[in-house]
């Protein structure tokens, strides 16, 4: 898993929840890799927190913020696994949708995606996101 995380304090703790669960259900080996991208709330203490309960959750600490983009890239040059699957942090895309992706990929696809219904976006990205 690869999460970017900028200013998630909110979040963090459910969506950590929420991945875990969704992962150890899976039954196989698995990283969560969030990458702390320049917040100025107290995610980045929340993440330290995280990995040092759990030995899945690995984390990475921009010194400023680079964007969502840039954040996903470094989270892919350092994970180890085969799979790879992206992740918002403000759970827009539920972590419980993690196996449908595994079973996916695991039925041979190289890549795998959903498409969001029901978006929870506030007022002031509903106009943006057409």
């Amino acid at each position: 898993m690869v999460i970017p995380v900028y200013n998630e304090q909110e979040s963090l703790p459910e969506l950590i929840r929420r991945t875990t669960t969704a992962c150890e259900s899976l039954g196989k080996e698995y990283e969560i890799l969030l990458i702390d991208d320049g917040s100025s709330d107290n995610s980045a203490h929340m993440l330290v927190e995280a990995s040092q309960a759990e030995n899945s959750i690995l984390c990475l600490f921009a010194n400023r913020n680079y964007g969502q983009h840039s954040a996903i890239m470094a989270g892919f040059s350092h994970v180890t696994g085969d799979l790879i699957i992206t992740l918002d942090a403000d759970l827009q895309n539920p972590p419980e949708e993690i196996p449908r992706l595994v079973a996916k990929a695991d039925e041979g696809y190289d890549v795998v995606g959903t498409v969001r219904q029901n978006r929870q976006d506030s007022w002031f990205r509903k106009p943006l996101r057409r």
